[in-house]
């Protein structure tokens, strides 16, 4: 353990949120659950102004309150701001002017306040953390960014190398749960700062209270969501997300339209094996199980739908060969037997007739499913809402995106489950676009 990590450390709470009275909410159950510092992160201020910083500091005047501005330009003026509205510590980023550090650092000076220098799109953090320290600030913020986290991007290394690079303490944000925080503040972070793992949290003080606590014994503690995803762990994270839940983390993209599930409560998540076939041609997929591994998803687009390319047989078959299911732009049949041997599969339609396995077709081409373009290797995640296809490239991202959007709605049922309504809880109205 380094010599900071001695110290002792603040556990602040970011409250990233559009809405005031559910940032005042969360912060509560922080402070109750331990939290040391309440942060109004950047898209509240931007949507509720300095009126946030106003109202935090006066919920909890006892606690530091921080101004998240990130501070581009006119350092002194935008960190005097901050400050007269009750802000303690404001943040500038380490990408602006030296000139413009230097007048947040005057203002701090000027009103007891202290300058935190973000080093977020900083490529060479430890210099720049060097020079932040000559120009006077007084911590240096090492922030992997929201859509950096998503790729499962950590700090650990980066707080060394600054360590390195200065005396000042450092704050670290991004992703921060009570799984990663110890080894974060084994590496010599002084300020822990805490998002999503708190502000999505059905409960934020029971949260809070958990990572102070892996924190104070240095152990990861499992967290209960919120972690990230690596690129070997995609499937994992996509089978604890639901298709809705994907489609908005790809912005209500990637839902395949007309397609429905033969039978409910069943899922299927794994690679795309496309087959492009003739209407009533079974031939190419059937041959296309034996091409697929176990794990995979057949994604089949068929050329009409007047007599069925899929049935009881053929899904025995991709049953014992491990398959995750079948999807089919097209008809299928029996599926009878296949609800009952438990073989998940969507179709455009059934019908009890079949055609002949002629062989017209093709097997591992780019296709098109409902509607949604399908490549080989491509991920799929059927459910029963329907099919979403998830880009190979961006499956990582997509996945962690999706699981943001699901621990988001936790949090909100639990506060409908309080007494909200849902209107009420993301104010509606106050958030509906302004025509004219």
């Amino acid at each position: 353990m380094s010599e900071r990590a001695d110290a002792p450390v603040v556990l602040q709470v970011a409250l990233d949120l559009m809405n005031l009275h559910r940032a005042l909410e969360i912060a509560r159950e922080a402070v109750e659950g331990g939290a040391d510092w309440i942060e109004a992160g950047t898209p509240l201020i931007k949507s509720e102004g300095l009126e946030a910083v106003r109202a935090l500091k006066k919920a909890f005047p006892d606690r530091v309150v921080v101004a998240d501005m990130k501070i581009m330009d006119t350092g002194g003026l935008e960190a005097e701001m901050a400050l007269k509205a009750g802000a303690s510590v404001v943040t500038v980023l380490g990408a602006s002017d030296d000139g413009t550090i230097r007048e947040a650092v005057e203002a701090a000076r000027k009103y007891g306040g202290k300058v935190v220098v973000d080093l977020l799109g900083v490529s060479d953090k430890p210099r720049r953390a060097a020079e932040a320290e000559t120009l006077g600030a007084h911590y240096v913020g090492l922030h992997v960014g929201v859509d950096e986290q998503m790729k499962a991007r950590t700090p650990v290394e980066l707080v060394h190398a600054v360590a390195k690079a200065t005396s000042l303490p450092i704050v670290v944000a991004g992703g921060l749960t009570s799984e990663t925080a110890p080894a974060v503040r084994a590496a010599g972070a002084a300020v822990l700062v805490v998002g999503g793992a708190i502000t999505k949290a059905p409960d934020a003080r029971e949260a809070t209270a958990r990572i102070r606590e892996a924190v104070r014994s240095g152990t990861a503690l499992p967290s209960v969501g919120m972690r990230k995803y690596g690129a070997q762990e995609i499937e994992k994270a996509l089978v604890q997300a639901s298709t809705p839940n994907l489609s908005d983390a790809m912005h209500r993209e990637g839902a395949m339209a007309g397609i429905h599930p033969v039978q409910q409560g069943v899922k299927a998540v794994g690679r795309a094996v496309t087959v492009h076939a003739m209407d009533g041609d079974w031939a190419k997929p059937v041959e296309a199980i034996d091409e697929a591994r176990a794990g995979d998803v057949l994604v089949v687009q068929v050329d009409g739908a007047t007599k069925a390319v899929w049935g009881e047989l053929a899904s025995h078959t991709a049953k014992r060969r491990g398959l995750s299911g079948v999807i089919v732009d097209g008809a299928v049949r029996d599926v009878d037997e296949i609800r009952r041997i438990g073989f998940p599969a969507w179709a455009r339609t059934i019908l009890p007739n079949a055609g002949d396995p002629k062989g017209f077709g093709e097997v591992g081409v780019e296709i098109v499913c409902g509607g949604q373009r399908v490549r080989q290797g491509d991920w799929i995640v059927a459910d029963d809402n329907g099919v979403v296809v998830v880009p190979q490239e961006r499956a990582q991202e997509v996945a962690n995106r999706g699981l943001d959007v699901k621990e988001q709605e936790d949090r909100l049922r639990a506060e409908i489950e309080r007494g909200g309504t849902l209107s009420k809880v993301l104010k509606l109205k106050k958030w509906e676009k302004i025509v004219g």
